[in-house]
């Protein structure tokens, strides 16, 4: 067969439903014998948005994402999204098609070294240089992409080589269990946590990524241990648990950092230090136990005493049987703490200013969405506001990026997310900087018909930089901007535009929208001045960030 029905081939093999992309001339071959297949493919007007597509679908699902772009332009244009996935761990394949690598006439013509390029942003690159190398080319590609710690590996396809015939067969899969920690390093972490006064309990990205949440849920229940989480691993258990402590990596005086303060044993699951570090560790303060899929990578501020490297349901399970719950542990401080951050969050719901306070949108946006719901954010200061505010009842269902952290990721995600799961409900909250970004993705969102609402949180500026800009004494300057008359940009579009007047219309606004069909974008304008006040000042000196 010819060597792109061979591709696509290798592709359904591994699962491959569909493909977010831009095409080009260099992948016609490719796209023709993916339509030849039924292969569906989500036309993006942006390469950058396919693949912060392709990386939400395998943030979501475990399995790789498929992005697909030409050589030059098209593959320039997928750098962000490749760093993204890389730094969030998101399993992720790219597909770039290249000139004839064996007789080309058109020169170096809009040539570029995509390989070299994407080197350092990826797991692994690679050209194929014949039709016989596919089906290798293909499976490793997938097994390095999800193989933990997962990210993004990319492919280049030279016209030539997809045009070549060949007789090679697709790979299946192989079947793999990850490896279980050793006895002796188990040991090592009860003997840790059991002999610690006060011991907590902090879960990262690394539990959200193989839905892990059962099994820490167990572990929360039959040992009482509190338990707080980084900004990528909400949801992993019910945040409404009465043992939830909030989300790390706000402000010094937060009141997660204050039991983070009190804590002598901190037992860290599936968390590494690519996401902003959830505290600093000091010789001789507490001891750190690592639960991860891998040893820890050893970083100024995170240096892990007790290590515990294999699967870490399995882990968190065994462990749970060891340690129990033990009578000499004393966890008034964290009530205390706990205490301070229920009444936090109860303070701004009620709020009615308008321009909106952020701590009233998040719950908004709580009271509309169900349990299962999924809200995609973009970059900008509002991300803050829900990582405190917002209680995540389920794994991966509030979606912020705390690691590339880039703008222009909340509406491609989102439309991600519906397609993943298209019963239900999906909110992209993005600032209007964010949100410029990729708008253009407004119009793939109604050609798919899809049910899907977008909150435009609007401050004409760059909002989270402006913050920033001010804590650091310095005048405001270069942070405003112009805005389009988004009601009026998302009717172009064949989207409905709402601009609520109060912020109890945006509720009702929000709530109507979600349960009614078609793409819907909410124009907000956003309250900023507390932002000093409620995310920087450290309630109380002494604490260690």
């Amino acid at each position: 067969m010819k060597a792109s029905d061979l591709f696509v081939k290798a592709l359904e093999a591994e699962g491959v439903r569909c493909v977010y992309g831009l095409p080009g001339e260099e992948n016609l071959d490719l796209l023709e014998s993916m339509r030849a297949a039924g292969m569906r493919l989500v036309v993006t007007r942006h390469e950058q948005a396919a693949g912060f597509m392709a990386a939400t679908q395998g943030r979501l699902t475990g399995r790789a994402g498929v992005c697909l772009a030409t050589l030059g332009p098209g593959a320039t244009n997928l750098v962000t999204a490749a760093a993204y996935a890389q730094l969030g761990a998101m399993p992720m394949v790219m597909l770039t098609g290249q000139k004839p690598i064996k007789a080309s006439k058109q020169g170096h013509f809009q040539i570029v070294d995509v390989v070299g390029m994407m080197r350092p942003l990826t797991k692994s690159t690679r050209t194929l240089v014949s039709a016989e190398h596919v089906p290798s080319a293909v499976r490793e590609a997938f097994r390095r992409a999800e193989e933990e710690r997962p990210g993004a590996t990319h492919l280049e396809l030279p016209e030539d080589v997809a045009r070549e015939s060949t007789d090679a067969a697709p790979l299946a899969p192989g079947v793999l269990r990850r490896p279980v920690a050793d006895e002796a390093s188990i040991a090592q972490a009860v003997e840790a946590i059991a002999s610690a006064r006060r011991p907590l309990l902090m879960i990262g990205a690394g539990a959200n990524r193989k839905l892990t949440s059962e099994m820490l849920r167990v572990f929360v229940d039959r040992v009482g241990m509190p338990f707080f989480s980084t900004q990528m691993g909400k949801g992993v258990v019910d945040e409404s648990h009465p043992l939830w402590m909030g989300t790390a990596a706000m402000s010094d005086g937060d009141f997660v950092h204050r039991a983070i303060e009190a804590s002598d044993c901190i037992v860290n699951v599936g968390h590494d230090v690519i996401e902003k570090p959830p505290f600093v560790m000091r010789d001789g303060r507490r001891t750190v136990v690592h639960l991860n899929f891998s040893s820890a990578e050893v970083d100024p501020v995170y240096f892990p005493q007790v290590q515990v490297a294999g699967d870490i349901a399995n882990s968190v399970w065994r462990i749970a049987e060891g340690v129990g719950s033990r009578s000499h542990w004393d966890f008034a401080p964290f009530e205390k703490a706990r205490a301070g951050l229920e009444a936090q969050l109860a303070g701004g719901a009620g709020d009615d200013r308008f321009p909106i306070y952020p701590a009233r949108l998040v719950a908004e946006v709580r009271r509309a969405m169900p349990d299962d719901g999924i809200v995609c954010l973009d970059n900008g200061m509002y991300k803050l506001w829900f990582a405190r505010y917002y209680r995540s009842r389920r794994p991966n269902t509030l979606l912020l990026d705390n690691a590339l952290a880039t703008m222009g990721a909340g509406l491609p995600s989102a439309i991600a997310a519906k397609l993943v799961h298209p019963r239900r409900k999906v909110l992209a909250v993005c600032g209007d900087g964010g949100f410029m970004m990729n708008s253009q993705e407004l119009e793939t969102a109604v050609r798919l018909r899809l049910d899907l609402t977008v909150v435009v949180v609007r401050d004409d500026g760059y909002g989270m930089i402006r913050w920033k800009q001010g804590e650091m004494g310095l005048p405001d300057f270069g942070m405003t901007l112009g805005n389009p008359d988004f009601v009026r940009y998302a009717e172009a579009y064949g989207a409905k535009g709402h601009r609520p007047a109060s912020a109890t219309e945006f509720g009702a606004t929000l709530a109507r929208c979600l349960e009614s069909g078609g793409v819907h974008v909410i124009d907000l304008p956003i309250d900023y001045s507390d932002n000093a006040r409620a995310l920087s000042a450290g309630a109380e000196a002494g604490t260690e960030r």
